[in-house]
């Protein structure tokens, strides 16, 4: 293993998903190499020799697609596949592709140094040279970077949304990138397409698959291309078509298995049936649970919060509307006094396309701040906009109202909710689950979730042949107590060359009458609990007492076995199985605390604060089921 994948891993606090993509990296890095003159086809045929999942690059450069779920850390990877090809392979030059404006201002955040998700915290190379962040917004000289500042960094890494570089001719005038650039005397376009060193990453790379999106990124002929994206493939009018380059999927239902999201749960009311109900009501009744919801999981995060440290979770509920007309009745709705008192007022907000001017900046403004804890909002009433890059960890009440079947509200919706507040588990359920509620696609939802092709259920298992089995090892559970005294103990063995295999040990005792005066000695020995320690068992005159007691019991089995009282290898048999016992106790120390001095006691009056605790009352339960495990709560 390379020393740089063990060093960026350890400094990034990679997680194994991410570890493992920048371990591909290396490999595909030593069985190709990266030499500006490398065979197309002689490097796909020796990356497919190992990863027999990328069929075509689809670019005409070699490109790699890393297919990781929401949630487990995209941007970081970046981060850590950049840190790799410049310190193993001294790479300077890299361009960071965006698909959206939301994207691309992220993106940019996040490779600015000093800012909470700086993507190469711990690299400590980049904090005495930090890398020369260019924008499709300051790469013209005369909008803030100059030559001389641009080539001062070592590393230069270029962050562009799509349409900046797209190659279509708009307006009968080229993209602003393709123009002269006075200052290098070329345009800036061209600029990076002669580089040697130039590697493209592709976040979210599902969006560049458009012919002109090909195009324009294949004109920058970059040495190497790296794809990530939580969507490996495309959709059609024949249905969605899977990417031919990926060399490492990690799906939704592995990273939710492995903790590193939150569980998705589907809501309803228990034996509810929405055909007794009109649109309206139905509406009415799952916004009035959701909120019910919301309020549950706010009180849990702040009591997890105060018993942990940790600092408090603000959580907000979303709810999908079908329109912007239909958004903007549902923040008059909620607004009023009818709706719960109107204690949601000032603790909405409606984002959508029909808000102008300074409502848009206000919009914008409560939206990006809506993960801070002293920031109002609660609700947020939305229409289509919260897509990629929109990325929260304090989402846990999802309200769809826009009509859709149940693989659209699981694959659109889940998405932005699966992020982690602590960024990992914290073993409490509603800490660590998004709730979606669905009174009328219920069990719609659960059905899709059970399809063999789900997101949420579907993992991807690779066999190795070159394994066989040769490494196949049984692991067997130690047998409890009773099952030795019964004679049935299994023992793990070696390694084995057959898939089962297990080895019946030698029992205890060997007859069933020694079998059945050890078991009534285990039941007497139950009663000596109160014993300092386990190994008081052995003292002498406690095991005369107990030979003595279990004589005595043993007279309930003479039908059973006729003389059985009389065995004159009973004391040898309570000794044996005292024995077992003790080897297989482990004894907790009784620990008494006695005050020492001046005891005192008194009442020191408090006034419990519930400011924050707004439960809403309801008349039925509601039902939360897991859609991966299936487990059921009722609240």
């Amino acid at each position: 293993m390379n020393r740089h994948v063990n060093a960026i891993a350890g400094r990034l606090s990679l997680r194994p998903p991410q570890r493992r993509s920048l371990e591909i990296l290396d490999r595909v890095t030593e069985i190709v190499g990266l030499g500006k003159n490398v065979d197309r086809d002689t490097a796909l045929a020796a990356i497919r020799s190992e990863y027999p999942t990328v069929a075509d690059f689809e670019r005409d450069f070699v490109s790699l697609c890393f297919a990781l779920a929401t949630g487990v850390g995209k941007t970081r990877l970046m981060g850590a596949f950049i840190s790799y090809l410049h310190l193993a392979h001294g790479f300077n030059n890299f361009f960071v592709l965006a698909p959206n404006l939301t994207i691309y201002n992220k993106l940019i955040t996040d490779f600015t140094e000093n800012t909470p998700k700086y993507v190469f915290q711990g690299i400590g190379e980049f904090a005495t040279d930090p890398p020369a962040i260019i924008t499709g917004d300051n790469y013209e000289g005369g909008r803030g970077v100059r030559k001389g500042q641009l080539f001062e960094a070592q590393v230069h890494i270029n962050i562009f949304n799509i349409s900046k570089i797209n190659s279509e001719v708009r307006g009968g005038k080229s993209p602003r990138i393709k123009r002269l650039c006075e200052y290098i005397g070329q345009s800036y376009f061209d600029y990076l397409a002669e580089l040697k060193d130039l590697v493209l990453i592709m976040d979210e790379s599902h969006r560049y698959r458009a012919s002109a999106g090909v195009r324009a990124i294949n004109e920058l002929k970059p040495r190497l291309g790296l794809e990530l994206t939580a969507t490996p493939f495309v959709e059609s009018s024949r249905g969605p078509i899977a990417f031919k380059n990926v060399v490492y999927d990690y799906p939704l239902a592995k990273a939710m298995a492995d903790g590193f999201v939150k569980e998705p749960a589907v809501v309803t009311q228990k034996n509810f049936d929405p055909s007794q109900f009109s649109p309206e009501d139905l509406e009415r009744i799952k916004l009035q649970d959701g909120v019910r919801l919301h309020e549950n999981v706010k009180v849990e995060l702040e009591t997890y919060a105060r018993q942990t440290g940790q600092h408090i979770v603000k959580p907000f509920l979303l709810v999908i509307a079908r329109d912007t007309t239909h958004a903007s009745q549902l923040l008059q709705h909620i607004q009023s006094d009818q709706f719960f008192e109107g204690r949601y007022k000032d603790k909405v907000i409606q984002v959508d396309s029909s808000k102008t001017g300074a409502e848009e900046d206000e919009m914008i403004r409560r939206l990006l701040a809506v993960e801070s804890a002293g920031e109002p909002t609660e609700i947020v009433i939305h229409v289509n906009m919260l897509k990629e890059g929109w990325d929260v960890t304090n989402l846990y009440t999802i309200v769809p109202l826009r009509a859709a079947n149940a693989r659209t509200l699981i694959e659109q919706s889940i998405g932005r909710g699966l992020r982690l507040p602590y960024g990992k588990r914290a073993g409490v359920a509603a800490v660590d689950r998004l709730n979606i509620v669905a009174h009328d696609k219920f069990q719609e939802i659960i059905d899709e979730a059970n399809r063999p092709g789900s997101t949420i259920r579907l993992q991807q298992v690779i066999l190795d042949p070159s394994l066989d089995l040769e490494k196949t090892v049984a692991v067997v559970s130690q047998s409890t107590l009773v099952e030795k005294l019964g004679g049935q103990s299994l023992t793990a063995s070696t390694p084995l060359p057959q898939p089962v295999q297990t080895v019946v040990a030698k029992p205890a005792f060997e007859t069933a009458l020694e079998r059945k005066v050890a078991q009534v000695t285990y039941e007497v020995i139950k009663r000596h609990e109160d014993l300092p320690a386990s190994a008081h068992l052995l003292k002498g005159e406690v095991q005369s007492q107990l030979v003595q007691e279990v004589e005595e019991s043993l007279g309930a089995y003479q039908l059973e076995f006729p003389g059985i009282a009389e065995t004159p290898a009973i004391a040898s048999i309570v000794e044996k199985t005292t024995t077992l016992v003790v080897q297989q106790t482990i004894d907790i120390p009784r620990i008494l605390v006695v005050p020492t001095g001046e005891v005192t006691t008194g009442y020191d009056p408090f006034t419990l604060n519930l400011s924050s605790v707004h439960y809403q009352p309801g008349e039925h339960d509601i039902l939360v089921q897991n859609l991966r495990t299936h487990e059921q709560q009722t609240l």
